[in-house]
């Protein structure tokens, strides 16, 4: 019964014909069957010489519909032939999908073959789970990064964002999580990506253990703007199959700066009033719709519970201004923030985590007595010497001046280690705070003889 269910979903819904009546830059305008449109319904465009053309309704003017395609405008004409579904567009995933590479539309771009599709229909554009119906976040999860395993511990169903410019190492975060977090599978966006990196991504940066366990959705800068705001929509459905799996999902965006760009050119093409940096307002009412959709699983009425989803959210700040809008905004959104600082990176410490800068809001209630006592301790040697560090390195602080920062500059090598972590390597949660336990240890041993 649950085939024949499928089947008769995968039929065509009943199509719309209308006319294409103008092209003017990214949008084109349509006339006809307007009273089966709405706002986010599909389109095919008839095209001379070319493949029809997919789109999407993105608003209305008058009498005419405003579609927004999903590639290059040439071949369209006027008058050419428009197919509308007004069904909204979705994704029929399974657990074969793991380790494989998809694009926008959930079409296999790894050369390994056709995708199985799945019985049950994910839309794209889901409402998050209702507040009261969703369960708290769970038990801490191991990430497998030190600086961030003690510093923002995070808990299952916890969503972080990583905040950083440019080349400060973002992906190669990203790239240990994926490797080394505990959790049963990784759902990877890759949003507005360079094309010269995706394959770098996965074959090394992700690796071939990495992808096992792993899908990957890829939106290059050079698509469409329709296309990268869909592949982050198509992150989001594929990770909340895997949730009702009942497996426990970290999903990892890079970077939602890049979906609210695409969000921004959408809005701008369809005529809304530019605000903050030109961002449309739709981009922010986007934002939060779509990193609501990670977090707890909700409680099923049998009173089971869905897996979690812990999201990592990177966001690009624009020239490394951390209050720029779409930081400022994905900020006070999500549960947490890790800060990468270029100067961290500049004098090579990798991952270049400024754990002063950097939170989780689960913390402190997520670790025990004795491990918040270590966090304090190492957080106030490092706070000293980072308020006296120009002096420290021009030589004007004088030994012996105040007991802090002598204990902080005698710890700050130990504690630079600690911070630094190779790609390769994976450090558990409680080896993380016996480790930075001993280097606080060794150093009031040393202070006390």
């Amino acid at each position: 019964m649950q085939s024949l269910v499928a089947a008769v979903e995968r039929l065509d819904p009943l199509t719309v014909s209308g006319r294409v009546a103008a092209v003017n830059g990214l949008l084109i305008e349509a006339r006809g069957g307007l009273t089966r449109l709405a706002v986010g319904a599909r389109a095919e465009i008839a095209r001379f010489g070319h493949d029809p053309l997919a789109a999407e309704v993105v608003g209305f003017r008058d009498t005419r519909a405003l579609l927004m395609p999903f590639g290059p405008v040439e071949g369209v004409a006027p008058g050419a032939e428009i197919r509308i579904e007004p069904q909204g567009s979705a994704v029929r995933p399974t657990r074969a999908w793991l380790g494989r590479t998809v694009d926008a539309f959930g079409n296999p771009i790894d050369g390994k073959g056709p995708l199985p599709q799945g019985l049950a229909s994910y839309p794209l554009r889901a409402p998050p789970p209702a507040a009261h119906a969703r369960a708290r976040v769970g038990e801490r999860l191991d990430l497998g990064v030190r600086a961030m395993n003690v510093f923002t511990t995070c808990c299952r169903g916890q969503r972080l964002g990583v905040f950083a410019g440019s080349g400060v190492g973002k992906s190669v975060l990203l790239s240990m999580l994926a490797k080394n977090a505990d959790c049963d599978a990784v759902v990877v966006g890759l949003i507005g990506e360079r094309g010269r990196e995706v394959r770098e991504f996965i074959e090394e940066t992700l690796g071939e253990e990495g992808l096992k366990r792993a899908i990957v959705v890829v939106a290059t800068s050079d698509e469409p703007a329709l296309k990268r705001r869909q592949a982050a929509y198509m992150t989001m459905a594929i990770a909340e199959f895997l949730r009702d799996q009942d497996l426990e999902v970290l999903c990892l965006m890079d970077s939602v700066t890049r979906f609210a760009m695409a969000q921004r050119e959408i809005g701008l093409a369809a005529g809304e009033p530019p605000t903050t940096k030109g961002y449309t307002p739709t981009v922010f009412t986007e934002l939060p719709k779509l990193l609501e959709r990670a977090g707890p699983g909700p409680i099923r009425p049998d009173g089971t519970r869905a897996g979690p989803i812990t999201g990592l959210f990177t966001v690009l700040v624009d020239g490394d201004d951390h209050n720029e809008p779409i930081a400022d905004a994905v900020r006070g959104i999500l549960d947490g923030h890790i800060v990468m600082e270029r100067a961290i990176a500049e004098r090579g410490r990798f991952p270049a985590i400024n754990v002063l800068k950097s939170i989780s809001r689960t913390m402190p209630g997520c670790q025990q007595p004795h491990e918040r006592e270590v966090v304090k301790q190492a957080r106030q040697a490092l706070s000293a010497y980072a308020n006296m560090e120009e002096l420290i390195r021009i030589g004007a602080y004088r030994a012996g001046a105040d007991p802090l920062i002598d204990r902080a500059i005698e710890l700050n090598p130990s504690l630079e280690a600690f911070l630094s972590q190779d790609p390769d390597d994976a450090t558990g949660l409680e080896e993380s705070f016996a480790g930075l336990a001993m280097i606080l240890g060794q150093a009031g041993e040393a202070a006390a003889a």
